[in-house]
């Protein structure tokens, strides 16, 4: 409490002597503003304003010290402030840490319960000033102020809010269960009818391959509902590791494929140099695989999905790296944005998603250090970024080794799931192209994949042999692998650099061919 215009002093000066009789310490004012002071002082009941000696005692008492805490003037003078505290905070030594605190930092400032002179508490707001003279300290200016009114009103907020939140939360998880119970009603009716749909078409391989399709999809979005619940319900932990999320990224790309109905385009333009980050895997590839169905879900006539990863570098030298999911679908209003991490908020009709998605975004990437932001406008679309911190040279170095990387290309989708799952299953980094085109693009953004392996005959303008004769003058320490049902004999323009693999190959011939060397 500043008094502004007041000058105190502890030597006798003509004016308004106000004195302790047990310290014998006397704090004056000049005539005229003591004056003012002492009827402003007396004047206020609503706070309780008086003055201590550097040592805590009181030398002067107003009617607001009595009307809150029941003393009048001659109980109090020359007895110390502590005996206005709980006998808990007095014996934990509050009163001295708040004088010290006043004089260290130049003001204190708290609330806690204090002691009226009948025993009761009451809720103060207090505020200790120190007051100097000539550098010296000569005592505090201490103000006390009854606000357990306010204190009560606050309580039964807070508590009106408590109650308010339960309701919240007992109808979002009314709303959460009829959701998944509509959501695993879908899935299930996928998958049972695919099964159905194969088991009568007497052998059609294309029906097949398309009931096998649209299973794996629901199995999949099942299996991404069953750890957003589980990860919900038990706080699952985070388990980070070193890990480079463009690889993460690419062994899970016939996963996101998979995710993508046939009018939605999903490509991949990632950062060939980037450092690892520390991170739970599957958490990780749970979060990507959630931006990627938000953005196929806001894409109902078709459009494009874009997976970015950068390197970014802050004017202080720190470095990140970022993943952003991005879509030209039917964005978010900014009311949308505010709430979109919220747990089972969503804007999908009922069983078409749970409200857990970005929620389990949102943990992952915070609790492993970093952030994530929405950038939308309704029409145009919407870019989901996540950032994680680098890990420092020395924590880079914990990573496991880095596995044999493939690149495999081949039109046929379904021997493309096939194999790249099984080697996957084999521990190999797996990154997969439809075309040559795709894959020329794989091999100038990713200078960690380590060998070629492509089937020689595919659309598009490019065969696998062009492109082995292109990749090698990208690369030409590149392992290229050509895959044909053709004998080697019919390829007479093969390049001498590629190892020929015939039709139809088991993963047992394959294995000794896929080493770095």
């Amino acid at each position: 409490m500043i008094f502004s215009g007041v000058s105190l002093s502890m030597s006798e000066q003509a004016g308004f002597p106000v004195e302790s009789p047990e310290t014998n310490v006397s704090v004056s004012l000049p005539v005229d503003d003591g004056r003012q002071f002492q009827m402003l002082v007396q004047g206020v009941t609503d706070y309780a304003i008086y003055l201590l000696d550097p040592t805590g005692h009181i030398v002067s008492w107003n009617p607001g010290g009595e009307r809150i805490k029941g003393y009048a003037a001659n109980e109090v003078l020359g007895g110390h402030f502590s005996m206005f505290y709980t006998e808990e905070d007095a014996a934990n030594g509050e009163p001295a840490r708040a004088l010290q605190t006043a004089v260290r930092e130049g003001k204190y400032e708290k609330e806690g319960w204090r002691l009226r002179k009948d025993g009761t508490r009451f809720w103060a707001s207090v505020v200790i000033d120190p007051i100097q003279e000539h550098g010296r300290l000569i005592g505090f200016a201490k103000v006390t102020r009854d606000i357990s009114e306010r204190r009560v009103a606050q309580e039964a907020l807070a508590e009106a809010q408590r109650a308010l939140m339960q309701s919240q939360k007992a109808e979002a998880i009314s709303q959460l269960t009829y959701g998944l119970a509509h959501d695993f009603n879908n899935l299930l009716t996928v998958i049972t009818n695919s099964l159905d749909r194969i088991a009568a078409c007497g052998g059609d391989a294309q029906k097949i391959a398309q009931s096998v399709t649209i299973a794996q999809r629901a199995s999949d979005r099942g299996a991404l509902l069953t750890r957003q619940l589980l990860a919900f319900s038990r706080g699952e932990l985070i388990r980070s590791t070193a890990q480079n999320i463009n690889e993460l990224i690419q062994g899970s790309e016939s996963l996101f494929r998979r995710a993508c109905d046939a009018p939605v385009a999903i490509r991949f333009d990632l950062d060939s140099h980037l450092p690892n980050v520390a991170i739970d895997r599957s958490q990780f590839e749970a979060a990507v695989l959630n931006l990627v169905i938000n953005a196929r879900d806001a894409l109902p006539q078709g459009g494009d999905i874009v997976v970015t990863t950068r390197l970014l570098s802050a004017k202080s030298g720190e470095e990140r790296v970022s993943l952003t999911v991005e879509d030209n679908g039917t964005g978010m209003t900014e009311e949308v944005i505010a709430k979109a991490f919220d747990p089972f908020f969503t804007t999908k009709e009922v069983g078409k998603g749970s409200g857990l998605g970005l929620s389990q975004v949102y943990g992952v990437v915070t609790q492993s250090g970093g952030t994530v932001s929405i950038k939308s406008t309704p029409g145009e679309g919407t870019a989901v970024t996540m950032t994680l911190p680098v890990l420092e040279d020395g924590e880079q170095r914990v990573a496991a080794p880095r596995p044999t990387k493939i690149l495999m290309v081949d039109d046929d989708s379904n021997i493309l799931d096939t194999v790249v799952d099984a080697l996957r299953d084999l521990d190999y980094s797996m990154v997969t192209a439809m075309n040559g085109k795709e894959a020329l693009e794989r091999l100038a953004n990713d200078a960690g994949i380590d060998i070629l392996f492509s089937d020689v005959v595919m659309p598009g303008g490019l065969s696998g042999i062009e492109l082995a004769r292109q990749a090698h003058a990208l690369r030409p320490d590149l392992k290229i692998l050509l895959a044909s049902g053709y004998s080697e004999s019919w390829l007479e323009d093969m390049p001498g650099y590629c190892e020929f693999i015939p039709k139809p190959y088991r993963l047992n011939d394959l294995k000794p061919k896929l080493t770095r060397e």
